[in-house]
């Protein structure tokens, strides 16, 4: 047991030692270094980690594939009763009750969406706000028990919520301005210069989109460690990202790729294997559930470290002291200076 505590006191002053780096130093970390240093903080700071994991990331877990499951049987159900209705004759009585009953699978179908896509936003914002807060603590050295983290975690969700509605309003005006573009292509121009016109948007499109996703998840880190949130978070990400747009893009795509591949196995060996044995699905579904949460909970503090990296990259220090009583807010514990960042300075290199 002593040497059980001896071994993760010194992991412990290891992983502090990585983190407490020189801020210039940081900008030297690629893909790899990054990844690297993820992996360090989550294994010395495990224990708190898995307290976060069980309370809001599993539960987001199970409800992101829950979902699909859930999803495929109410639509199998719409479909069943639109081939219903399409044999048979219109005006019966069938006929009119097979409406009824297709109007009542689609309302609950959209309902279903709703209520997922609103508790799926509430505990992924709540879980951003307890992993940055807790990468933030373990930085400045703070007393950190899973009691305080989830007595923050409602405080900065405030935060998050309004650069999520922010950057949601951002998203509908691109995508406004996108789908009338195309339309007035569509319209204006001839049909062979068209096709090559949709392509054009289409790869302008996507390159838009991915440049937003970025600056929106490194805005969620700027509205939890600084001062700033909203549109002023959401430049202040723009600011920090560039420069860096290649790393933290491969990061962007690599992770993505790694939830699409959960949620396709998901898909082949659950939701559609009903010609395997039940504990063969069950097998599956636990083991998706346990890659999603572990590479969800990753993908938080990758990005927690990302904004680490741009801050050094343009020489921005973090005041540990400042970053400490701006954490301290949280709990009503320290009033933060108005102003400017305050736990931010400048320094010349």
């Amino acid at each position: 047991m002593l040497l059980y505590k001896l071994i993760k006191r010194i992991i412990s002053t290891s992983s502090f030692a990585e983190m407490d780096r020189e801020q210039e130093q940081m900008q030297f970390l690629g893909l790899f270094g990054i990844f690297k240093e993820s992996f360090k903080i989550i294994l010395s700071w495990r224990k708190i980690f898995a307290q976060i994991t069980l309370t809001l990331i599993l539960p987001l877990t199970f409800i992101f594939l829950g979902h699909l499951e859930i999803s495929n049987i109410l639509f199998r159900d719409i479909r069943h009763t639109e081939f219903e209705k399409d044999i048979t004759p219109p005006g019966t009585r069938t006929y009119n009750k097979l409406s009824d009953t297709l109007s009542s699978e689609w309302i609950t179908f959209l309902l279903f969406k709703v209520a997922y896509v609103t508790i799926l936003l509430i505990l992924s914002l709540l879980s951003t706000a307890a992993v940055v807060y807790t990468i933030a603590s373990i930085y400045t050295g703070r007393e950190l028990t899973l009691k305080k983290v989830m007595s923050v975690v409602p405080k900065v969700w405030k935060r998050l919520i309004v650069t999520f509605l922010c950057m949601f309003a951002a998203f509908f005006v691109y995508n406004f301005i996108a789908v009338l573009v195309m339309f007035i292509c569509a319209v204006v121009f001839p049909y062979n210069a068209v096709i090559f016109l949709m392509i054009v948007v289409l790869i302008i499109y996507v390159v838009g989109f991915v440049y937003m996703s970025l600056i929106w998840h490194l805005a969620t880190v700027v509205s939890v460690l600084e001062t700033s949130y909203g549109l002023k978070a959401m430049k202040k990400s723009n600011d920090l990202i560039k420069g860096n747009q290649g790393i933290v893009i491969a990061i962007f795509f690599m992770l993505n790729l790694s939830f699409v591949l959960i949620q396709f196995l998901f898909r082949l060996f659950v939701v559609h294997g009903s010609s395997l044995e039940a504990w063969k699905r069950v097998g599956f579904g636990v083991l998706c559930s346990l890659l999603f949460g572990s590479v969800f909970l990753f993908g938080l503090v990758v990005q927690t470290i990302i904004y680490l990296v741009c801050k050094s990259y343009h020489h921005e220090n973090i005041d540990k002291g400042d970053l400490s009583n701006h954490l301290e807010s949280y709990l009503g514990e320290y009033e933060p200076l108005s102003g400017k960042d305050v736990q931010l300075e400048q320094y010349q290199v």
